[in-house]
């Protein structure tokens, strides 16, 4: 039996409201080495990833004030995202049709629930980046 994502996702990455300022989630991949975090909306679902480089490009690039700036208006919206029980090649496929490198792991459109917590959390996987394929279907959220 192939591997699942369950077998390798990263549990428990940081998360952050939208509303969290650029600089705040900044500090937070700083304090935890962190390369992303995972935005989430009033009700806890996932509306983003938000990462190094998407500050770099939409925060530092464009001359905005990081102190002033949320995340929510910098995240990356349109995800595509698997499920804990979907195969690893499933995943490696995805990121390399879609040139991604990180993949929320949802539940029924929710973020993954630990079990040990009862709470809502959300889990990624990281893959190396491969040469893109063809474009599988995408998941988005709508503002």
């Amino acid at each position: 039996m192939s591997e699942r994502i369950r077998d390798v996702m990263t549990t428990n990455p940081e998360m952050l409201p939208e509303s969290t300022i650029v600089r705040e989630a900044a500090e937070t991949m700083r304090a935890n080495d962190i390369g992303d975090v995972v935005v989430v909306d009033d009700n806890g679902a996932i509306s983003g990833i938000l990462t190094d480089r998407d500050i770099v490009v939409r925060v530092v690039a464009e001359g905005r004030d990081p102190r002033a700036t949320r995340i929510g208006d910098i995240a990356s919206r349109e995800l595509t995202a698997v499920s804990p029980d979907d195969p690893v090649d499933r995943a490696v496929l995805l990121m390399r049709e879609r040139a991604i490198r990180r993949l929320p792991v949802v539940d029924k459109g929710k973020p993954v629930v630990s079990s040990a917590s009862a709470t809502w959390r959300s889990t990624a996987i990281r893959i190396r980046r491969s040469p893109t394929s063809p474009q599988p279907p995408r998941i988005s959220r709508s503002r």
